[in-house]
């Protein structure tokens, strides 16, 4: 019997297993796709000898945060490649933002927008290497963060703290009209506020995209050689050397709770396994609630609370195989690993309005991404891989295209909306049809096949909108990973801090899952039942 099972082999699983094994304990993984990793998988998708990322792509997370970078994955096999530029914002006018490798060079590219806005990106990115790795501590830390905020505190002072606070707040489109004279960095900052499905008039909007830039410009946008199943391997090379095991092909249907308490798992296919010590389930909330918890188990005040819990949009993925470079109109935009296109913000609200109210959007916001620059590996050579994605509604009432798509994305219309992507693509890289050799299309109910922690296929684990994070995460209380059952933890992005492949979410079971005897953690492990309404009724 092992002294740990943890469900779900995804990034966020696996980091945790790790950590259990680090301090001694036996564990098991279960997974129920045939391969591990979750989101994080690479293979062949379109032609022979290209290697594409089936999901997550692009890693600034993994490889700032210490909840994997204090796992020494390179000694394992992980190799991280980046291109001359971590991301570019191309428009049609021939027009490219980008971060370059150096502050530097992104201000000398910004102030060609506008007088000033070389200086106005410097003052953002002081402020950000002032407290980004505090930030990052309070990623790898279970909410509250105090001490990692108690550190922002002393850096930044009572007036520093109070600035912050409100540049939390501060919508993009407010951020733009303070800070920029020209278009440029507005499209940069809020290309990555869209990452985390902020439109640039919701507030959270700047600090979304500020954090995101922040580690683009200080530690780019990384991608593991070979493929993004190269750092699933990594972590399971690195879990099976520590005697832990990963079982695949294994989809758990029940928790089993003896006396209260978390003591093993029932098998799809009927088979018991039990935990001497602890589970740790790499599932989003609502899966682990409501699936596969008994009822008993579940306060009222839980259930009710998880039926209002919101997954983000749903995601809409291409992947090419392409004969050559792509032809953008602006060719530092092909020296970058990241490109994100829309026309500027007036078109990323556009899009996000669209999506709002439930339609199609006339002309998508995309984030995409190319390898050449950074990974020849993955490609023959002289030839390119590129992918591209864009959300839309979980249920469609309408397309703002006027082109009859119902959101059903299967036949003909996920064909037709595929077009809709590649002529945004032609747009800003005109010619770039003539380059594709090859075409996938994974529409939304795919990934949530491939990845059941996908829901309609969502990313991050639910909503990274203010109503759902921080104390709200997964439900109103303290944003733990300690739930109603003890012995049982919440370790995937449906828990602080969110999406994102950085590993803290199961880094934070773990601390938790190994501090359970420790009068601190009991404490904290009550106030949390008890706000989550073990004892409401």
């Amino acid at each position: 019997m092992p002294d740990a099972i943890v469900i779900g082999a995804g990034p966020n699983g696996l980091v945790a297993a790790n950590m259990l094994a680090d301090h001694g304990l036996s564990v098991v993984v279960l997974e129920a796709e045939p391969d591990p990793g979750g989101a994080v998988r690479s293979g062949e998708l379109t032609l022979p000898g290209f290697v594409h990322d089936r999901f997550s792509s692009f890693y600034p997370l993994a490889a700032a945060s210490p909840s994997i970078v204090d796992l020494k994955l390179e000694e394992h096999g992980l190799r991280w490649r980046r291109p001359p530029l971590p991301v570019a914002h191309p428009a049609r006018d021939g027009s490219v933002a980008y971060i370059g490798g150096t502050v530097e060079e992104t201000m000398a590219c910004l102030e060609g927008f506008g007088a000033g806005d070389g200086e106005a990106w410097r003052r953002l990115m002081d402020r950000w290497t002032t407290i980004d790795d505090a930030l990052l501590q309070a990623l790898a830390t279970p909410f509250p963060p105090a001490l990692a905020g108690l550190k922002i505190a002393r850096r930044l002072g009572y007036r520093g703290v109070v600035n912050l606070a409100r540049f939390g707040l501060l919508p993009l489109r407010r951020l733009a009209d303070e800070e920029f004279a020209g278009a440029g960095a507005a499209r940069l900052v809020g290309g990555h506020a869209l990452h985390a499905d902020f439109s640039p008039e919701q507030p959270g909007s700047s600090m979304f995209g500020w954090v995101l830039c922040g580690l683009a410009q200080t530690v780019g946008f990384p991608v593991p050689e070979g493929g993004s199943g190269r750092l699933t391997d990594a972590l399971v090379r690195r879990l099976e050397s520590r005697g832990g095991t990963v079982r695949c092909g294994n989809r758990v249907a029940r928790i089993e709770v003896r006396r209260g308490r978390a003591a093993g798992v029932t098998l799809e296919d009927g088979e018991r396994v039990s935990a001497g010590r602890a589970i740790l389930a790499d599932v989003d909330a609502p899966q682990l609630y409501l699936e596969l918890l008994d009822e008993a188990h579940v306060p009222p005040p839980v259930r009710r609370a998880l039926q209002r819990f919101q997954f983000g949009f749903s995601t809409f993925k291409l992947d090419f195989a392409l004969d050559g470079p792509i032809p953008w109109l602006a060719p530092d935009t092909g020296r970058a690993g990241t490109v994100h296109i829309a026309e500027d913000v007036d078109a990323l609200t556009r899009a996000m309005t669209d999506i709002a109210l439930r339609q199609v959007p006339a002309e998508p916001f995309l984030v995409a991404g190319q390898y050449a620059a950074a990974d020849p590996s993955r490609m023959p050579p002289g030839k390119e891989i590129f992918w591209a994605y864009t959300h839309v509604p979980q249920h469609v009432t309408g397309d703002a295209g006027g082109d009859g798509l119902t959101g059903d994305w299967h036949g003909e219309e996920r064909e037709r909306f595929a077009d809709r992507l590649q002529a945004q693509i032609e747009a800003v890289a005109p010619g770039f049809g003539d380059r594709v050799l090859a075409r996938h299309i994974t529409a939304p109910h795919e990934l949530e096949a491939a990845d059941a922690n996908l829901k309609g296929g969502a990313l991050n684990g639910g909503t990274a909108q203010l109503h759902q994070e921080l104390l709200f995460r997964p439900i109103p209380g303290l944003g733990r990973s300690e739930t109603t059952v003890a012995g049982l933890y919440l370790a995937s992005a449906s828990a602080w801090p969110s999406g994102g492949v950085h590993g803290a979410c199961g880094a934070n079971a773990a601390r938790s899952a190994l501090r359970e005897g420790k009068l601190i953690q009991r404490g904290a492990a009550a106030l949390t039942r008890r706000l989550s309404g073990e004892d409401a009724e």
